[in-house]
Parts: structure tokens; sequence; C-alpha cells
């Protein structure tokens, strides 16, 4: 599904109904969630994204490709996994978010304030998601972990420009079987959206929704793709490929996954269907 709003108050109206889900269930699910998230996140930002060559590879690995494969009728290995909107974190109204600290050095606060253990699993996400959070920018990189998403569109807005007005993508899913990873064949020719820079935003373990932002400079290519999986599962997927990577770490898994090396191949890799990608919308 492709959204395309003015950032005015109907993205914010139209946001918060989209993120406003019961989440009673949440403190479980930020155990649950965090390794994954923890793995994704480390692909999607191309942070220290590595394996030895020994380690079997995860299946939440399946979301790289190259531009070679950009074609009708291509079938590729893909994970993409489920998502129950009634576990998810809904998103604070800015004052709200603001009112809470949000810092690694605030952990044993938050703790006691959220009511997790400091051994407990919950603890140890949120003290992930400080990590990514609070980290240095990589080279050419800029950052933000927005609480709220007032501040996500104030910062997207300073990086794309105040006067811009914004698309938003997401890569929809219309799930018809339970299986996470399977054979998916491109419908139709993919289209490129045409953008100078965009910003990606990716879901973080957190008790309410937080977004870890960012801006990588750099040749990139933006897709939307229509993908058929072999169980009738039908995926319209948001997709970047960064074609430069002759500055990645060899060992990056990327490389394992695609078996190409730094710098030989453009690299590709499919949105999950709860991060957004905001461009502007005069580059269509």
């Amino acid at each position: 599904m492709e959204f395309r709003f003015r950032p005015t108050l109907s993205i914010l109206l139209h946001a918060l109904l989209l993120f406003q889900f019961v989440s009673e269930s949440r403190a479980r699910d930020i155990a649950k969630d965090s390794d994954n998230m923890h793995e994704v996140l480390k692909i999607q930002v191309n942070e220290q994204s590595i394996t030895s060559p020994k380690e079997p590879l995860n299946p939440q690995l399946n979301i790289f490709f190259t531009p070679k494969d950009l074609k009708i009728g291509k079938k590729m290995p893909l994970f993409f996994a489920l998502k129950d909107p009634s576990t998810s974190p809904h998103l604070l109204p800015k004052d709200e978010a603001d009112s809470i600290p949000f810092s690694l050095s605030k952990l044993p606060y938050l703790l006691d304030f959220f009511s997790f253990s400091k051994d407990s699993p919950q603890a140890k996400a949120m003290e992930d998601t400080f990590f990514h959070c609070e980290i240095s920018a990589m080279n050419g990189e800029s950052k933000f972990c927005a609480t709220s998403l007032e501040s996500m569109l104030d910062w997207t807005r300073e990086i794309l420009g105040f006067d811009t007005k914004l698309d938003v993508y997401t890569t929809d899913s219309i799930k018809k079987s339970p299986v996470t990873l399977q054979n998916y064949t491109i419908l139709q020719k993919p289209k490129e959206i045409l953008v100078p820079k965009l910003v990606a935003c990716h879901t973080l373990p957190y008790p309410y929704a937080v977004f870890y932002c960012h801006m990588q400079k750099g040749e990139n290519k933006f897709f939307k793709i229509s993908l058929l999986g072999e169980n009738g599962d039908r995926i319209e997927a948001a997709a970047i490929c960064h074609m430069d990577t002759k500055e990645w770490n060899h060992d990056h898994v990327a490389f394992r996954v695609l078996k190409v090396q730094p710098g030989s191949s453009p690299v590709c890799h499919f949105f999950p269907v709860d991060n957004l990608v905001w461009v502007p919308s005069s580059s269509m």
C-alpha cells in the first residue's frame, strides 16, 4: 500500500489512527521482538552486520537482492514477518512522549516506570534500543530516534526541507498464510521512485512506538515492487538499492547472502511492513 500525504494535520490524524492499537500484551512482545528487531535493524542501517562464515544464516536475512533481480517473473525466497496490530506499541502524543525520559542513563528509572525487572528480557530490549539511538552516526549518515509522530515529521522536514511536501511509503502485506519465508515472484515491472534523498524509519522494541530514522548520503535507488508468494500471499513492497558498497565491511552479512564482494555489486533490501520511508513528493 502506498500512502501519499502532505505534512499537515491530515498526516497526524491518519498516522495516529494507524498506530493507535491496543497494547496490553506489549510487555511480553517487547522481549519476543527484541532479537528480531536488533538483527533486522543492523541490516537496514548498515551497521556492523557481520557474521562468521561458519555461522548459519538467519532466515530473516532473506531480504537482500541485487538490481539484476528486478525483472518480471523473477522468483526469490523472501522473509516477511507476520505482524499482529493488536500487540503493536501505540504512538504517544508528543507532549506525553517528551514527559518521559528517553536515555540509557535513565534506564533504572524507566524499568521502574514500566514495571520491568532489571534482569528481564524487556530490560535487555530497551537497552538495545538505547544503544542504537545513542551510538554515533556513521560517516555520511544523519540519524534520529523519534518517540512521537510529530518529532518524526519535524526531523524528516529538517532533512528533506522544511517547505518540502512529503510522501510516505510502506510495505503492505496481504497475508493468506502464516508462512514468513517462502518463494515470491515479481509480478510487474518494479517502479522506481526518483528521489534525491529519503528518510527511512525503522521500528525499535520499546513499551511505546519508537522509530530509528536515518538518511545516508550516497547513491541510492528506491522502488515499489509487487510480489506474489507461492502460498498466495501478496506483498506491495518498498525496497532500496545501495549502489556503492566498496566502503562496506567485507564481512557484512549481505555479501554472504548475495555471494558478492564489496564494490562488485549494489546491495538491495526490502523494508519490513512496519517501516516508513519518507520522500519529497516533488521528486515523483
